[in-house]
């Protein structure tokens, strides 16, 4: 089957292109794109900071309906809708193998949950270590004040988990509201960095180390050295792990009891056949009061 999907081959651009869609397996179900969320790594693909990706695989923010089931499904009509993580998104038609998708209530994009699940996934993937280390005067610092942070802050408070809290960032004041704390100074149990800034170092001896997010200029062996002496626990929390999907399913029960309200967090709808081009240089050049877009078909 032709389709018509966005790519990206990093030169700095999207651009449309036709791509022939297999046909899906008996594992796997048909959707058909309603909305798709604007990724910062969508971004930074672009840009030529990472991959590119190839092109079955751009646009990873999905939420749409089921056009197609294989002959195993059994979790999903066609005409349901579901949020997926599957690739490519970008695409007016493309597959999800099952577990990369959840069945939703209806089409809002409060239910593209992808990225809400990777907020929840950086703190379950890792949740026995972190409770581990809670308790009374514990310290956990989470670094970046972005969505992420923000799902990944309110996932602390959602399982109970004993930390004074600070977060280091500036940024989406009216995301956060009240809860945005400037990090002070301080020897910390837990660490969730989920910054482009090089790796902070001023941890307890046996912290727990999450780095959600990738390090331009790498991590020296100085660092590591410190690290290593400290004895500090590294963790790398990735949509990849095959538990991702449980936190796709947390999210989905978390928005819809409004444990998230991530409403405030989509700023922007885009167009697919007018405005594409637009959405994409606004995720670049972010305008003012500018969080997150999503393309509708």
């Amino acid at each position: 089957m032709q389709v018509t999907t966005l790519y990206t081959n990093g030169a700095g651009t999207f651009a449309e292109q036709t791509w022939e869609k297999p046909e899906i397996t008996n594992n796997e179900i048909e959707v058909r794109s309603i909305l798709t969320g604007v990724c910062r790594s969508d971004i930074d693909m672009m840009r030529g900071e990472f991959g590119p990706l190839p092109i079955q695989m751009q646009g990873h923010e999905g939420l749409g309906e089921v056009t197609m089931i294989g002959a195993d499904i059994t979790d999903v009509n066609v005409g349901d809708y579901v949020a997926t993580r599957g690739e490519p998104a970008y695409a007016n038609y493309y597959n999800a193998v099952i577990n990369t998708y959840v069945k939703v209530p209806e089409i809002h994009p409060r239910y593209i949950l992808e990225p809400v699940a990777c907020g929840v996934n950086v703190v379950m993937q890792c949740i026995r270590e972190i409770a581990e280390r809670s308790g009374p005067n514990k310290k956990l610092l989470i670094i970046g004040s972005g969505f992420l942070s923000w799902v990944a802050y309110n996932t602390l408070l959602i399982n109970h988990l004993e930390f004074d809290i600070d977060v280091l960032g500036s940024h989406n004041q009216d995301l956060w509201g009240d809860k945005l704390l400037f990090g002070t100074v301080s020897n910390y149990d837990v660490i969730i960095d989920l910054g482009s800034d090089d790796v902070y170092t001023n941890v307890n001896n046996s912290a727990l180390m999450i780095l959600g997010s990738g390090k331009p200029h790498g991590i020296d062996n100085k660092t590591l050295e410190s690290l290593l002496w400290k004895a500090v626990t590294i963790m790398f929390p990735s949509p990849r792990t095959d538990k991702f999907i449980d936190c796709m399913y947390l999210a989905k029960e978390w928005v819809e009891k409004n444990y998230l309200d991530v409403d405030n967090f989509w700023t922007r709808s885009y167009n697919r056949h007018r405005e594409w081009q637009k959405a994409f240089e606004d995720g670049l050049n972010r305008p003012a009061n500018y969080n997150r877009g999503f393309l509708y078909w």
